[in-house]
């Protein structure tokens, strides 16, 4: 019996178990892996103390601090999430099953998807959801990102270092990302922006060839030739292991937390980073929302003593 599990490696499940730990709360960490979505980040410019990072060396440097404080970690995927009596249980893909006397899900997001004809069938075979993975394999190649916020125009900028013609296509009538990304975008000779595109189809023979869209100003259905498509579109909050009983959700499937203490509506459950229903999502703030359910999460623990 653990007095903690921490479910997720990301900016916010990391950050939780270091000042867990450093409360001598007997923790353990449940991630499937330690990349997630900040670790797709080609490049991180407002992480105070780094003027240029990647994702993933913030996410290994994050991993190693951890690691350094002799964290116990179960690199497994959590399939179900319940509450037994006064214990949680905690079951994950390899059938094994742990319990603890609280809970701090910080699952993150995973990317949405276009839920259009082709998008499923060319997964791995020009459509992809990462950027940091699979740029590389499209060097002088065409390529199409679906989305204008912020790592819409991220993926893009990243992928022209690689392709040699870089399409957004964006679903509003203007970009939705930062100033500052939009600026470098127009900078840009390679990256073309269609805004008010309607994404319809993706289409291709062993490997992506085409993506279709309608102008949603004319109405007139048109078509790129393109050997890739990155799709961009935001995050669905990863909770498909919570059971429904032990929290509410927000209308975009965020777990509700209490604001100030990430607490949900089942004591000593907490949620905290993308995966709740904090205003913004940014790695900074995921780390601190970390930090605050484990400092609430020990006067649970001491209160329950």
């Amino acid at each position: 019996m653990f007095d903690l599990i921490i479910i997720g490696g990301g900016p916010a499940g990391i950050t939780a178990a270091i000042y867990a730990i450093r409360k001598k709360i007997n923790t353990l960490l449940i991630s499937r892996d330690f990349v997630g979505q900040a670790g797709e980040a080609s490049i991180i410019e407002n992480w105070p103390g780094y003027k240029k990072i990647t994702g993933l060396e913030l996410l290994k440097r994050m991993k190693e601090h951890l690691d350094s404080l002799g964290a116990q970690i179960k690199q497994e995927e959590v399939v179900e999430l319940d509450k037994k009596d006064n214990f949680f249980v905690v079951k994950t893909s390899q059938n094994n099953e742990y319990q603890a006397k609280s809970v701090i899900v910080a699952s993150g997001a995973s990317p949405r998807s276009l839920e259009v004809p082709g998008e499923r069938e060319f997964i791995g075979k020009g459509v992809s959801y990462c950027v940091t993975c699979d740029a590389p394999f499209f060097k002088e190649k065409v390529v199409a990102v679906v989305g204008g916020g912020n790592s819409g125009l991220e993926a893009a900028l990243e992928l022209v270092k690689y392709a040699k013609k870089v399409y957004i296509l964006e679903f509003s009538s203007q970009l939705k990302g930062d100033e500052v990304l939009q600026e470098k975008v127009e900078k840009e000779k390679k990256i073309e922006v269609i805004l008010s595109a309607k994404t319809e189809e993706i289409k291709g023979d062993n490997f992506v060839r085409e993506i279709s869209y309608s102008d949603r100003v004319s109405g007139k259905k048109k078509s790129l030739s393109v050997d890739g498509v990155f799709v961009q579109i935001g995050r669905v909050p990863a909770t498909v292991f919570v059971k429904e009983d032990l929290v509410e959700f927000s209308e975009r499937g965020e777990i509700k937390i209490e604001p100030g203490t990430n607490k949900t509506k089942t004591p000593g459950l907490f949620a905290a980073g993308d995966v709740s229903s904090v205003a913004f999502k940014q790695i900074i703030i995921a780390a601190g929302e970390g930090a605050k359910a484990a400092l609430f999460c020990y006067d649970y623990l001491k209160n329950l003593k």
